[in-house]
């Protein structure tokens, strides 16, 4: 399973009270007070980490907790802080108020960490309000009390490259060709259903992308058809997107629709995301119809297609210089 959004309990912990106490001790009247300050409560703390790809954690484990500061005590001693809760989680997730929307926070690059929930502050002993006017104050504060809080996490995928089509376009199969990961292949709608983010490594340039496989669109998607907002918010941060189009017609499909289908689902979603560099390429390029229909889709649209089948592995290694290229003119 893939989870993508939660929403979680998390509280921080209370302060630890001060103490109300005096020197007592074997021949030394009148001790004073010395009652020591309460520790502060344990921060709720999130922290981007690169190794962690998903919301799961957060699914099974929706509640966490930091832990509370200890109260002082006698002799001045100050009670001991409490520990951070240290909450690790992907690149690419906001943090917002589920009920009003507001965002809280954004976690983008690795490393990077915001403390969500600050502990309480631990309360004061009698011996910080001793004066020459209060010699044995009797005064003390208690911790201060945090209310748990509720948060909604989204996650949204970060990748350089964004790649976007329709189910069975192929794109399981090149993500799997020129990157290292694996995702499920068949020949059935939403083969794929959660993102998969691989890495194009160029080992003899020193250099890597990251290329992200996104659900099949369907129509409606931009209406939550299908897998519909799931799907589209992890393009929002791809720097470029790479539309994939199944030159063959699968059962029937006409390329030129679905290209056209694609923009339109996008654009209703969101006209930014039309804003954003692209290419187009050609799959299945070894299946009959494939040439008719690439010499169509070029007399209705100008731009640079390239032309590559999965199957053969023809135009793999052209299209992954040129992805690099492309990449790089955008950083």
């Amino acid at each position: 399973m893939f989870f993508d959004e939660q929403i979680i309990k998390l509280k921080a912990g209370n302060g630890g009270d001060g103490c109300l106490s005096f020197r007592r001790e074997k021949y030394i009247p009148k001790g004073g007070p010395d009652g020591g300050n309460g520790g502060n409560g344990g921060s709720i703390i999130i922290e981007c980490d690169a190794n962690v790809s998903d919301l799961t954690t957060f699914h099974f484990k929706p509640n966490w907790e930091a832990k509370p500061g200890r109260p002082g005590s006698g002799r001045n001693k100050h009670g001991a802080n409490g520990k951070d809760c240290l909450l690790k989680m992907p690149p690419g997730t906001i943090i917002s108020d589920p009920e009003t929307g507001r965002k809280v926070a954004e976690l983008l690059e690795p490393g990077q960490k915001i403390v969500l929930i600050k502990g309480g502050k631990g309360g004061l002993g009698n011996a910080t309000f001793k004066s020459s006017t209060n010699q044995a104050p009797r005064k003390t504060t208690p911790g201060e009390i945090v209310a748990q809080q509720e948060f909604k996490l989204v996650l949204k995928t970060i990748a350089n490259v964004g790649l976007v089509g329709y189910p069975n376009a192929g794109k399981s199969s090149l993500i799997n060709i020129v990157t290292k990961a694996h995702p499920k292949i068949g020949a059935y709608p939403f083969t794929t259903k959660m993102p998969n983010v691989g890495v194009i490594e160029y080992p003899e340039l020193y250099e890597r992308i990251t290329l992200a496989d996104i659900p099949g669109l369907i129509e409606g998607a931009s209406h939550n058809r299908g897998l519909g907002h799931r799907f589209l918010r992890h393009i929002e941060r791809c720097s470029l997107l790479l539309v994939l189009i199944d030159m063959a017609g699968y059962e029937g499909r006409d390329p030129l629709e679905d290209y056209k289908n694609l923009l339109n689902e996008l654009e209703l979603y969101d006209k930014k995301l039309l804003e954003k560099p692209q290419i187009v390429v050609a799959n299945k390029m070894d299946l009959p119809d494939a040439e008719e229909n690439l010499k169509r889709f070029k007399k209705k649209h100008a731009m640079p297609i390239h032309a590559i089948s999965c199957k053969t592995k023809e135009g793999i290694d052209e299209l992954k210089i040129f992805l690099l290229e492309k990449v790089r003119t955008l950083y």
